[in-house]
């Protein structure tokens, strides 16, 4: 099949050993049945096309090594498991992860657009060419939510990309430090498959849904018994809701979001309130209820 796939596309590469060399050209796949590796020319494929072959079979995503002394140590350090760059005691770090979405990524350009918001100096390394890390040593100043915020915005109306980030928690230098970033990549990964909504991620933001996908199936049952059968015969219901709770309860801004009138707004959140017996303005019934939204949305 891949010797198929090949003759479709000009200058592709079969290989029946893994290439031990970085194409920042080319696509690399893996057939598992025939153990051969296919290397294909970025600029043939379309984003589709793309899409299909990492269906059919195994992206291998290959590294850049840092050209930096600095880089290539956190390169080491994080990804491969090598031993800890030299850092002050003093020293405090955070991760912000980036995933981007589009064809043709040049990574040097879009590095080079990220540093620049940067007032400090950021160290930047690489994955793959779709996924990188800024190791932000935290001086006087930090990019806020809303500032990485508007980098989304313009690298995707400069690049013509859509970028998301994962804003780490900020840690004090020490061999612990691989543990965090390892572990925020997990929500990362987590936030990619099942919270698209938004560009931005924190730990606050993705955590809620992290331990309501981890739930033990008994007590998803319990709360979708309770709750969530509710939406079921009324989605509508379910948007209302969910976005009425992530916006901390305020009617004006819900409103807003959903395009309709306060009283419409009123009308639902009583709506559910009669129907539930829950009210929502209540600490401990707008947790439950936004836990029951989570799990409808997974169910989904």
């Amino acid at each position: 099949m891949l010797k198929k796939i090949m003759s479709l596309y000009e200058n592709s590469v079969l290989s029946s050993v893994q290439p031990t060399y970085t194409f920042d050209q080319y696509y690399i796949f893996y057939d598992k049945t025939e153990k051969n590796w296919l290397s294909i020319p970025k600029s043939n494929l379309t984003e589709n096309e793309l899409n299909l072959l990492k269906v059919l079979y195994e992206q291998v995503k290959m590294s850049s090594v840092p050209p930096s002394s600095l880089s290539r140590k956190w390169h080491e350090f994080l990804l491969l498991d090598g031993p800890i760059p030299t850092l002050s005691s003093e020293s405090n770090f955070r991760f912000i992860q980036f995933q981007i979405k589009g064809h043709g990524v040049d990574p040097t350009e879009i590095e080079s657009a990220i540093k620049g918001f940067f007032s400090d100096e950021v160290q930047i390394i690489w994955e793959d060419d779709h996924y990188g890390i800024v190791i932000e040593e935290r001086r006087q100043f930090s990019l806020t939510e809303s500032e990485l915020t508007s980098i989304a915005d313009t690298l995707e109306s400069d690049f013509y990309v859509k970028v998301s980030f994962y804003i780490g928690k900020l840690y004090s230098a020490s061999s612990q430090l691989r543990n965090h970033f390892h572990q925020e990549k997990e929500y990362f990964e987590f936030a990619k498959k099942n919270l698209t909504s938004t560009s931005i991620i924190t730990f606050e933001k993705i955590f809620p849904a992290f331990v309501a996908f981890n739930l033990p199936d008994d007590i998803k049952d319990k709360v979708n018994t309770e709750l969530s059968s509710i939406f079921l015969e009324d989605p509508e219901l379910y948007t209302t809701i969910k976005v009425f709770l992530e916006n901390n309860l305020n009617a004006s801004l819900t409103a807003k979001k959903l395009f309709i009138h306060r009283n419409t707004l009123q009308y639902r959140i009583d709506k559910f309130i009669d129907k539930t017996g829950v009210q929502l303005k209540d600490f401990y019934g707008a947790f439950t209820v936004f836990l029951a939204c989570l799990l409808f949305e997974q169910n989904k």
